[in-house]
Parts: C-alpha cells; structure tokens; sequence
C-alpha cells in the first residue's frame, strides 16, 4: 500500500490571543510597519508551536507555521498572504492610491493590463449580489495597500522577521517530531500587482519584485524547509482584465510572471519548493475564472517540484480531467485541493477519498498529496476548518488503502 500524504495550502485559523495580540502592535511612523515586542514575539512563537503540534495531532503529513508569522489583526482576513510583505519591503508608502481606490484601466488587444478590483469582471457581472450584504458573498473586506514611490528593497525588518519564521517553525516541527515543513511566500508577480509611482515600467517593477523576493525564498529553503511560493495571480489576473482578453495575450502576460518566479528561485533546490495556483479564496460565482487547461501548461514550466491548485470547489472540481491529456513529469507531484475553503460544509472523507483517487490513478499515488483549495484561515470558522482538515486526512487512509 503506497500512502497518499496530506498538506494543506498554508493559512490555518489563527488563535484568539494571536489576532488579539497583532491588533495591539503600535504601528510604526510610515503607518506601514508595526513594531515589534518581546511580548508579542512571545505570543507568535508559542502560538506557532500549538498549531505545528494540532497539525500533528490531526494527522497533517507536511505541515507549516500555518502563516501565522504572516501576520492579521481580525478573524476574518483574505489578504495576509499577500499583505505580509509590505512589512518587509523598503520603499513602500500609503499614498491613498491602490487597486480599489483607483480609475477603472480598459485594455486592448496586445495590450493587457490589470484594472481596479472593483472592475473585476466577476464582481460587475454580479454586482447586485455582491453588494447586497445578505447574500453571502464576502471578499475579506477592503485591505489598504502601499505604493512603491521608491526603489524597492527587502530591508533588515525583512530579514529579522523572515528570520524569525524559520526558527519559530524550525522549533515546533522538533518539538512535535516533524521532519520536514513548508513555510509560504509572496511571488514576484503578485507583489508587483500593486501601484507603482516609481519605476514607470511594467517589466522594470516586475523585475525589481524578482529582487525583493528572493532572499526570503533562499533563507527559507537554507534553513531545510520546502518555499511555498503563493501566487493566485497566475490565475486570478483573468478576471481584472477587462474586457476579456484573448487567451494568447493572457498568456503572453502571464508568462513573464512564470519566469520571474524561476529568476526569483535561481538558487533554491527544485526539490524544496512547490507552488501554489488558485482563482482568488473570495467567496463568489467565479464564472469569469479562465479555465485550467489553458494555463496548466505554464504552471509546469515553473521550476517546483510540487503543484498545488484548487480542484475542489463547485468551479474547478471538473478540471482534474486536464491531466488525463496533459503528461506530468516523472519528477513531479501534484498538491490538488481536495477539501474547499469555498463551503462551510465538511466534505465527507469518503468523497475526499474519492478525489484522491482520481489523481492517483492517472499519476500514482506516490505523487499525490491531498491538500486543501486555499488557505483555511481567515475564510471560514475555526471549529469547521479543523474539521476539514481532520476530513482530509481520513479520506486519504481510505483512498490509500484502495489505490
């Protein structure tokens, strides 16, 4: 019997002293970055090792820090995989000018660039729904986000807290005998999606993101651990783009975001790193979401070891019939969602035993690893998210002894 091992996408429910704890750091002068405290690092540290070892109590194969070092300050928060980083970079400032604040940006053939997120497609599509608070869409509500006015940098805070990372994380996995781990990071590409008042040039500013990204990636990966590059906006972007564009220019401007990922990881082993797709975690009808065959491709020209993308939720579940005509590599594992963060409902581990099985008789199980859609945390209720995550892990048993 070959076991089907079980991870999970990153963000996991964070405690209440941590949330508690995080809302109370002063914020530094440029309203950016909240100084830290012995206190608090107290609070994170210990908070991380509870979760490394709840994981281990569930069952979790291939845990993480559950991007606790990624720090929010409420309950219910869809952006800290994305927000984290403004707390690491230099030359950044809130100008009041951001992908919700801005004018609407049209593009044309040739021509693609990303609009404001209010003019997503999907959100104008359903406008109605979306602001009408008793239908149950929510988008993590309305984050602020810097600009770059300078040249962007990963400054010594970055360092200190990606440092810190690693060695709260290190410390858990040993005390709950682990002997591997993953911690996430932000790709290039995403990171580039924010305004840019300085450098006045799309390729330019991606190049600087390429920059800023990689000691982080390389730190974690030299303390042993597998880099989880984050990056929705492989797929995501579709749907800012308005009108829709043709899939070959999409592809086109996805494609440098795929090699900026691979300059950013130059010097980080194959083996420890894995990426993660998915359309966005906002709870919505995602039917302007580009379908996966079309840039399945492109995710295996990233240089990763490990391809994690949803294939759970009601959108997306459909798709795992990419990889009957798309050949994976012999090197390669596929990380599906197996369980959604898109449902308050707890999938039934015979179901997820069922999912599991489709990706393991058309690759094998041994390159396999159930996992989750999106991040858990900051999306759905804590009890219902462990119950998922407990879900997963007993379908996998049941899968791994059929297949």
């Amino acid at each position: 019997m070959t076991e089907i091992l079980t991870t999970h996408a990153g963000s996991l429910p964070r405690s209440e002293e941590l949330i508690a704890a995080n809302a109370a750091r002063p914020v530094g002068a440029d309203g950016l970055t909240p100084a830290p405290t012995d206190e608090f690092r107290e609070v994170l540290r210990q908070a991380v090792t509870d979760v490394v070892a709840r994981q281990r109590e569930i069952g979790i194969a291939i845990p993480n820090d559950g991007e606790y070092g990624h720090l929010m300050g409420s309950a219910v928060n869809y952006g800290s995989w994305w927000s984290y980083i403004f707390d690491r970079v230099s030359g950044l400032e809130l100008t009041g000018s951001d992908h919700f604040s801005s004018e609407p940006v049209r593009s044309g053939p040739g021509d693609v660039r990303l609009t404001t997120f209010p003019d997503r497609r999907d959100w104008t599509i359903f406008a109605d729904a979306y602001q009408d608070p008793t239908s149950g869409i929510t988008v993590g509500g309305q984050a602020t986000f810097p600009a770059a006015t300078g040249e962007i940098s990963y400054s010594d805070t970055g360092r200190e807290l990606g440092a810190q990372d690693v060695a709260n994380v290190r410390a858990a996995l040993e005390a709950a005998g682990y002997d591997r781990g993953f911690l996430n990071a932000l790709s290039p590409g995403s990171g580039s999606r924010i305004v840019d008042d300085h450098y006045g040039d799309e390729d330019a500013f991606l190049d600087a993101w390429v920059e800023v990204m990689r000691p982080e990636y390389e730190a974690i990966a030299a303390a042993g651990l597998t880099v989880q590059i984050d990056d929705p906006s492989i797929a995501e972007n579709w749907d800012q783009i308005n009108p829709e564009p043709s899939v070959e220019d999409y592809l086109a401007f996805t494609r440098k975001r795929v090699e900026a990922v691979n300059r950013a990881l130059v010097n980080v082993p194959t083996e420890q790193t894995r990426f993660h797709l998915c359309w966005g975690s906002w709870h919505g009808p995602h039917t302007t979401d580009i379908e996966f065959r079309h840039i399945a491709p492109l995710l295996l020209e990233i240089d990763a070891r490990y391809y994690s993308f949803e294939a759970a939720n009601v959108r997306h579940e459909h798709e795992w019939t990419v990889w009957e005509d798309l050949e994976l590599p012999q090197d390669k594992v596929l990380v599906p969602g197996i369980v959604s963060h898109a449902t308050n409902v707890v999938e039934h581990p015979e179901l997820v035993a069922q999912r599991l099985e489709r990706f393991a008789r058309l690759v094998g199980p041994e390159r396999v690893i159930g996992s989750t859609d999106c991040g858990l945390g900051g999306r759905i209720h804590p009890q219902i998210a462990w119950a998922k995550l407990d879900s997963l892990v007993r379908g996998a048993e049941i899968a791994s002894g059929r297949v």
